[in-house]
């Protein structure tokens, strides 16, 4: 069996409140430390939830009608900041 080493980490007091919950069920430390692990392994999991929700946000632009109305440099507002999210996933 992998030996595990305890870490501190600091919550906002929602997640603290969430995480109490798991807690109760006696599965906190598991959903922490999969977490964790999914994260820093960049697992397709993590990767590909990372891709929806950077893809959610563009959609969000492209819903906001009013922000087609900013232009700055001759580029919508909307676009500008679409090519910025997409930047990200390539991170």
């Amino acid at each position: 069996m992998e030996k595990l080493i305890p870490y501190s980490v600091y919550l906002p007091k929602a997640y603290h409140d969430k995480l109490r919950a798991y807690a109760e069920q006696r599965k906190a430390s598991s959903v922490v430390r999969d977490s964790i692990c999914m994260m820093l392994d960049g697992g397709d999991l993590y990767k590909s939830g990372y891709k929806k929700g950077l893809d959610d946000a563009i959609k969000q632009l492209d819903h906001c009608k009013e922000i087609n109305f900013i232009n700055i440099k001759g580029k919508y507002l909307a676009d500008f900041l679409a090519e910025k999210i997409m930047g990200l996933s390539n991170e």
